[in-house]
């Protein structure tokens, strides 16, 4: 079992950027495929990144592709997503995840995940 606590949301401005993070007790965090997700009151959990055990496969949703950045550090057990170019849309609730099967953009395909934290983009 793991245990994810994402953090380092804030309100910036448009066109800043931001990283979230996300720290995993537990298992042992290399078992395991990362996501980042994201969620609007009353959607569905969307896409944001994926990547694998290590960081030779990570994929990003078209909508984030070339301005957000994933990584992760099995060693710390932590992942991060560095967020550029912010614009207002981005304001939501972004969760980090983990799964013990292939990385996938389906959030049912994850196993844990962390509470949330909360990004908002002014214009």
């Amino acid at each position: 079992q793991v245990q994810l606590v994402d953090s380092g949301g804030g309100q910036v401005q448009a066109g800043a950027s931001l990283s979230v993070s996300c720290a995993a007790s537990g298992a042992p965090f290399s078992w395991y495929v990362v996501g980042w997700f994201r969620q609007v009151s009353g959607k569905e959990r969307e896409f944001v990144a994926g990547m694998g055990r290590s960081e030779n496969f990570v994929e990003y949703s078209d909508s984030v592709k070339g301005r957000f950045t994933m990584s992760r550090d099995n060693a710390k057990r932590t992942m991060i997503l560095q967020m550029n170019s912010l614009k207002p849309e981005h304001t939501v609730v972004y969760y980090c995840s983990v799964g013990r099967t292939d990385c996938s953009r389906n959030p049912d395909e994850y196993d844990y995940w962390g509470p949330g934290t909360q990004v908002t983009v002014y214009s």
